[in-house]
């Protein structure tokens, strides 16, 4: 392994997203306070899923889940686009890194940028809320896992699109639609049958769900189950995406 080589193109793709601070970790805790303000009180005195559980705490996990893995999908997507609008990805192939180093590095990054705005939306929800943590080792890990998968599929949807249409396209027809219908404002069991098990069909589901279960010990869904099906999602990802890159597809022409 070249360590030092994978840690520089790390750094680099970090200092990348937290020159922008404002735009990448400040705007999603915006999103969510909006988010929170809009369906919590409208929805608080209405909906109760878990016993014990009010609606606005409900959603905060969900909330906190589909800001990790938009930004951890958008920050490696981004890069990549960026880099081969502007031809500079050159430099990167020209380096003496292999594929696998060239993965890690992306992904790490995409991954601690998720985890970031994951924490910031947490530290911005406690003045106003107690949110309590079951489990610290599935919180985390879920949310590695999550920001993880959608590090690896931002890699595939920056090596598939060549304009930045494209990548806009594959993020709003496909990482918007997944995220939100994922369980992040409502429960499973509270849609009608053809629903749930059309749910049961995304994987982004399984984050969120898995997720939540770190936070309150109840979820919709067994979370070693929610975890084999996530885990079983990231290795497919992972594995596709390490070959489009040994390949060079769309990358080295």
């Amino acid at each position: 392994m070249n360590w030092s080589g994978m840690y520089t193109l790390l750094a680099k793709e970090v200092w990348r997203f937290l020159k922008v601070t404002v735009q990448t970790i400040l705007t999603p805790v915006v999103t969510s306070l909006l988010y929170l303000l809009v369906f919590g009180q409208a929805l608080e005195e209405h909906v109760q899923i878990f016993e014990g559980v009010n609606y606005i705490n409900f959603l905060i996990p969900g909330l906190m889940m589909m800001n990790m893995i938009q930004n951890a999908f958008a920050n490696s997507s981004s890069s990549l686009i960026q880099s081969k609008m502007n031809g500079n990805i050159i430099f990167v192939l020209l380096a003496p890194l292999s594929v696998l180093e060239f993965y890690i590095a992306f992904t790490l990054a995409a991954v601690l940028r998720g985890l970031l705005v994951g924490i910031v939306v947490y530290i911005a929800v406690q003045p106003f809320l107690d949110l309590p943590v079951h489990s610290w080792g599935y919180a985390v890990g879920f949310a590695l896992l999550g920001s993880a998968t959608l590090g690896t599929l931002g890699i595939i949807g920056g090596v598939l699109s060549t304009k930045f249409d494209q990548l806009a396209a594959f993020q709003n027809f496909v990482i918007l639609p997944l995220s939100f219908l994922s369980g992040v404002f409502y429960s499973l069991y509270s849609l009608p049958e053809t629903w749930q098990t059309i749910s049961r069909f995304n994987p982004f589901f399984y984050m969120v769900d898995g997720f939540r279960y770190g936070f309150f010990g109840q979820s919709d869904i067994e979370p070693g189950t929610s975890l084999a099906v996530a885990g079983s999602f990231f290795v497919v990802l992972a594995l596709l995406t390490l070959w489009m890159l040994h390949k060079g597809y769309k990358i080295r022409h």
